[in-house]
């Protein structure tokens, strides 16, 4: 059982930056992929970045791709996502998710999902 709790969201103006995190119980979140998801309103949940369980390897959905950076820090059980150059279309929740099998972008494949944090962008 892996338990997420979210921090980080807030109100920002575009061009602005954001760290989301994502904090992680139980010994196992190394064994862990994780992605990060976001969902605005009216609009189903999309995949924005996903992270390898060594942080080795790591994927980005092509709207965030050069803007957003994914990492993680296995000894603090924690994954984060930092955010530059945000653009009003990034405002959602964002929600980090385990994946026991390992780096996708398909919800789904997601064992653990947390609350999720607002982030919402001013033009």
């Amino acid at each position: 059982q892996v338990q997420l709790v979210e921090s980080g969201g807030g109100l920002v103006q575009a061009g602005g930056s954001l760290r989301l995190s994502c904090a992680a119980s139980g010994r196992t979140f190394s064994s862990y992929a994780m992605g990060w998801f976001r969902q605005a309103p009216g609009k189903e949940r999309e995949f924005v970045s996903a992270i390898n369980w060594s942080g080795g390897i790591t994927y980005y959905a092509d709207s965030v791709k050069g803007r957003f950076t994914i990492s993680r820090d296995n000894a603090k059980n924690t994954v984060y996502l930092q955010m530059n150059s945000l653009k009003p279309e990034d405002t959602a929740v964002y929600y980090c998710a385990a994946n026991a099998g390992g780096g996708s972008s398909y919800s789904r494949s997601y064992d653990y999902w947390g609350q999720g944090t607002q982030v919402t962008v001013s033009s």
